[in-house]
């Protein structure tokens, strides 16, 4: 049976006020799996309204019974791991593994965001006056537009809201038309359930066509203080402006071309097993995934013939089989942009080592290649798909070099048995975050998570995350009369 939803707004479920819907389309079998209200600027005004009228209450809400909410809503959202794992399968393509992993990691997110509200924030500054106090205080800003994406929809859903309520914020929060449910609704139910008040947390859902409609009015609404947008470059691009033409800050997750580095004394089985996991974990659709493996000569005929055979055997296709490690992509039009990218390569020139040809519907073939030039469209676009580089180089300078070229800077991961040398490249790679002996795909809710480029600015995680979606205030107190020269 086809699950209807409707808006969140004011606690309420709600129709659009133009009573449209929209189709949310299983990306393996093509089936519809959901409608969800096709909502608009009107709905966006009513529901930035309500997000609006319960700030000032939130915002007083004692911190010990904010910090309540989330611990409860963290424990619901463990409880209702399956749920997501259903959801995630049929809206958005993701195999068990991932949605587990996205419950917990999310779930933890939750709990930091809980620890968060109680730790200390502020400071008491000198004064210059004689007997005067200055401090600094953090202090909530208000409305918070966040756009959630579907790639991590559990993860990013709740990322996207975390932060800013325990900070005290009010949200409006437009999801993916990919994953309205995993990354929107299904995330705001569990923190309705757990007690957050009516109107702290608002869900506009929209039509793909209404998109660039409903996120410019959300953007506009001056009554929202802040963006928070994680998704593409390019999209993410036009986001950033909007919240510019307004004067509204933003933090912007976007995109990346992230390099695994294997240098010359690493561990080559554990570097094979290391780079299959950071290009092929949810079909190469994570912000962090590793488009391009940078290998040492020395290593590179080893690491090459063992990594291309664990890929040609990484088992494909229907997510709900629980063999699956390369499932779906979320639309075939994200299939056949993969698959033009990988047929580029190869009439300029690349070698494809295993993979590659015409995807099954959504489904693209686990690809390796190898001989990707600068005047290739690989070479400079994120593949956001099962698709990856295999370059070699000659020393650590020229490592760097080809990790540093492009106009990204979000991770990147160093295999080496030796610490010290992978700190040394570590430290000149061009990147929000450098993983030694690991790979390029990592989360962790109390770290400061983001990019630097193109990859966009702010950050998650921890106090940063406080930090991002607050306003730092200077309040003084003279505890004897000033002198004034009239």
């Amino acid at each position: 049976m086809t699950i209807t939803r409707d808006l969140l707004i004011g606690g309420k479920d709600t129709p659009a006020a133009s009573g449209r819907t929209a189709d949310d389309l299983n990306p393996y079998t093509g089936e519809v799996y959901a409608t969800v209200a096709a909502g608009g600027p009107e709905d966006v005004a009513r529901a930035v309204a309500a997000a609006d009228a319960a700030f000032p209450e939130w915002a007083a809400v004692a911190p010990f019974d904010r910090r309540k909410i989330f611990l409860t809503a963290a424990d619901l959202l463990e409880s209702r791991a399956a749920q997501a794992a259903e959801i995630m399968r049929h809206e958005a393509g993701g195999t068990a593994p991932w949605a587990h992993f996205n419950v917990a990691l999310a779930a933890n997110i939750l709990r930091e965001a809980a620890a968060a509200i109680t730790a200390p924030r502020g400071e008491v500054l000198s004064a210059q006056e004689s007997g005067a106090l200055g401090l600094a205080v953090r202090e909530p800003m208000g409305v918070v537009a966040a756009f959630a994406p579907w790639n991590a929809p559990v993860i990013l859903g709740v990322r996207s809201v975390a932060a800013p309520l325990a900070a005290g914020n009010t949200v409006v929060m437009k999801p993916s038309e990919d994953a309205p449910l995993a990354c929107g609704l299904f995330v705001a139910d569990v923190l309705r359930d757990a007690g957050l008040p009516d109107g702290v947390l608002n869900v506009v859902t929209n039509a793909p066509e209404d998109a660039a409609e409903v996120a410019e009015a959300l953007i506009a609404d001056e009554r929202v203080r802040m963006v928070n947008f994680t998704g593409s470059t390019g999209v993410g691009r036009v986001v950033g402006a909007h919240a510019a033409r307004h004067l509204k800050p933003a933090v912007l997750e976007l995109g990346g071309k992230n390099a695994v580095i294997v240098l010359d004394d690493a561990d080559v089985d554990y570097a094979v097993d290391a780079a299959a996991f950071s290009v092929f974990m949810n079909s190469g659709q994570i912000c962090m995934s590793g488009d391009r493996i940078l290998v040492h000569e020395s290593l590179a005929e080893e690491f090459t013939e063992k990594f291309t055979a664990k890929v040609a055997a990484l088992p494909c296709g229907d997510p709900a089989d629980p063999s699956t490690v390369v499932g779906p992509l979320v639309r075939p039009e994200a299939a056949q942009r993969v698959a033009a990218l990988v047929r580029d390569a190869v009439a300029k020139g690349a070698t494809v080592l295993t993979g590659g040809g015409a995807p099954e519907g959504s489904v693209h073939p686990a690809t390796v290649l190898s001989g990707v030039t600068e005047d290739m469209d690989l070479y400079h676009a994120e593949a956001f798909g099962p698709v990856c580089v295999v370059a070699t180089f000659t020393a650590d300078d020229e490592a760097i070099a080809l990790a540093n070229a492009t106009d990204h800077g979000l991770t990147c991961g160093i295999i080496t048995e030796n610490g010290t040398h992978g700190l040394r490249v570590a430290r000149r790679i061009r990147t929000g975050i450098v993983h030694v002996n690991d790979q390029s795909v990592a989360d962790e809710p109390q770290a400061p998570f983001g990019g630097i480029k193109q990859s966009g600015y702010g950050r998650f995680g921890g106090r940063w995350g406080i930090e991002a979606f607050s306003d730092t205030r200077w309040i003084t107190l003279a505890t004897q009369h000033a002198h004034y020269p009239f």
